[in-house]
């Protein structure tokens, strides 16, 4: 009797938390769908359901030259961004993942305090602390601001992907004659490549829709496509807009199906 007591427990228990995790879903992808399903309207407000369907829209979109200037702006970011993030996290991984000592345990800290920070803040701050130097606010205050608050993804997936990475492979390296570089370049970075591809990926997606950073470290002249979106959303609720978003979230959604097929995306992010 009471391992059907138990039985019943764990089927209700599955039960509702299968219930919670759909409702959940549904909260998270139905705006999404809203947006897709808005982008093709034919109407010129935005409004769901959409009177009529039509890629007018999508031709519109095609000769918004504003918008391509911000999406260039943010894709030309996003990549020194994500550069510079792999470079300083990679490292970074390398010189703390398998060290114990209370140093190591505070460079972690301070890397990973980015994601720790509210976003807003840490633009303000960094607002004050180029001012503070005399360095005025320009693409390269936006390469920096993206580069701090994307490093901490590079790092946690290139540590993650050292924990796998077996002792003895280095012990034979060395005891075989290899030197460090060539055990690094050979044996190390093809074992943790997955990782650092998976950290590249979301410190760029984190830096191409970087909105709080972006506001207070551009100049007038460099506009950033979450911002420019943010305005014309604003200012007229531009259907357009609801376009640019369908073409986002299905580039995004191919790239995160890319990027589970060639790194598992998701089993690292749940290390």
């Amino acid at each position: 009797m009471s391992g059907r007591k138990r039985t019943l427990e764990a089927i209700s228990f599955e039960l509702v938390m299968t219930v919670i995790a759909m409702i959940a879903l549904l909260i998270i992808i139905a705006p999404s769908l809203v947006v897709l399903i808005v982008s093709f309207t034919s109407g010129f407000s935005l409004r769901f359901p959409p009177p009529g369907y039509s890629l007018r829209w999508y031709v519109e979109l095609w000769n918004a030259w504003q918008l391509h200037f911000a999406a260039k702006n943010s894709l030309i970011v996003a990549l020194w961004a994500t550069g510079l993030s792999v470079t300083l996290g990679v490292a970074a991984a390398l010189a703390i993942s398998r060290s114990r000592t209370l140093s190591a345990r505070l460079l972690d800290s301070l890397f990973m305090s980015p994601l720790v920070l509210p976003a807003l803040a840490f633009g303000l701050a960094a607002l004050m602390l180029f001012s503070l130097v005399g360095l005025p606010v320009s693409p390269l205050t936006l390469v920096i601001g993206h580069t701090v608050v994307c490093v901490p993804y590079v790092v946690r997936n290139t540590i993650a992907a050292l924990a796998q990475l077996e002792p003895t492979l280095l012990e034979s390296s060395a005891v075989l004659g290899a030197s460090r570089l060539y055990t690094f370049r050979r044996i190390v970075l093809p074992l943790i490549r997955p990782g650092i591809i998976a950290g590249a990926f979301i410190a760029f997606m984190s830096s191409f829709d970087n909105v709080p950073v972006s506001l207070f470290l551009r100049d007038a002249a460099t506009d950033m496509l979450p911002i420019r979106m943010w305005q014309d959303l604003e200012g007229k609720l531009d259907v357009t807009i609801a376009a640019l978003s369908g073409v986002l979230i299905i580039a995004t959604v191919a790239l995160v199906a890319v990027m589970e097929r060639v790194t598992g995306l998701s089993r690292r992010l749940t290390n």
